[in-house]
């Protein structure tokens, strides 16, 4: 469960319905509701419920869930790769403030796929074209996401400077302001609850195309470690995509830390392991996700003993390479 203090600023939800009453809770937090990695953890929180016999509480706050299960205060999270990485080795956006010596993987869920949306009639086609235009900077809750914006501006060789700059204090308000008219463009994972919403409130929205070459790919790989360029197809649960659109994409990990119970860790990964049918239910991005790739090697990170002996007891041990 979290602390007064920091459920006060999310969005809970207990998720109760089939677990037996006396279960150990399960406290997950999630960057903001709409978000993909919120709709990612309501996924893993239903498995969580309906199949290793737990409750869960799914918590949205504005920015992301490492240092609330490093503390003690959540039990499971999820973020990108290069966020956690970042986290464990107190470097880019945690400068300054050490290792982090107790968290553990889970395992790999799906690949985050994020693009900039404009109105589906802007006269903005490509990325290159967004130079002048206004478009969300700060982020100050979630300055990962400033560097996915800079990263793609950098695949076109565009800069901060080369934009209209309007605060925004996360996505979510970052999408807000562009359906209030006060921006050009949003950066969003595609698939998400928020973008459909939008979409909804503008009128339809188009995605902008990121260039596929391996130049576009290392500039972008100098703002988010671990990205790659990735084809999306055309498809109702994705709104601004009318034909094959090549965007940026990395992995999103699941993680707790190094003290949680072994036995808890073990059926959890067991759960989301065996029930991708009833993840994507709850959340169609969920699509994505292959369970026998959720074992791989990532720098800096360890995984649960928990999830190890899960994998092992399912020939996914040793992992495969990630990045």
């Amino acid at each position: 469960m979290l602390p007064r203090s920091v459920a006060a600023a999310v969005l809970t939800c207990l998720i109760t319905s089939t677990a037996p009453a006396a279960a150990q809770v399960i406290g997950i937090v999630t960057t903001p509701a709409g978000s993909f990695t919120n709709s990612v953890g309501a996924a893993v929180a239903k498995v969580v419920v309906d199949h290793a016999g737990l409750r869960a509480t799914l918590s949205a706050q504005q920015s992301h869930g490492q240092e609330a299960v490093n503390d003690g205060s959540a039990e499971l999270s999820l973020a990108t790769l290069s966020d956690v990485q970042q986290y464990v080795t107190g470097t880019v956006d945690w400068e300054g403030k050490g290792p982090k010596q107790n968290i553990r993987l889970i395992g790999r869920m799906v690949p985050i796929a994020t693009a900039g949306y404009v109105q589906k009639d802007s006269a903005v086609r490509t990325l290159a074209d967004v130079k002048g235009k206004r478009i969300s900077i700060g982020y100050g809750a979630q300055k990962a996401v400033l560097r996915v914006v800079l990263a793609q501006l950098a695949a076109v060789n565009l800069t901060e400077k080369d934009v209209q700059g309007v605060l925004a204090q996360n996505i979510v308000q970052a999408a807000d302001d562009f359906a209030a008219a006060k921006t050009d463009v949003f950066w969003f994972a595609l698939g998400s609850a928020k973008v459909k919403q939008v979409a909804a409130s503008v009128g339809g929205i188009r995605a902008l195309p990121i260039p596929t070459s391996p130049e576009a790919v290392a500039a972008m790989n100098k703002f988010v470690p671990g990205s790659y360029a990735y084809t999306i197809e055309p498809s109702r649960n994705m709104d601004g995509i009318t034909e094959p659109t090549p965007v940026m994409a990395y992995d999103v990990v699941l993680f707790t830390r190094a003290d949680f119970s072994a036995d808890a860790v073990y059926k959890i990964t067991k759960a989301v392991h065996q029930n991708k049918k009833d993840m994507t239910a709850v959340f169609p991005g969920m699509a994505a996700f292959e369970p026998d790739g959720m074992a791989k090697t990532f720098a800096h990170l360890e995984y649960h003993p928990g999830a190890i002996k899960y994998f092992q007891e399912n020939g996914l041990w040793p992992p495969k390479n990630g990045s």
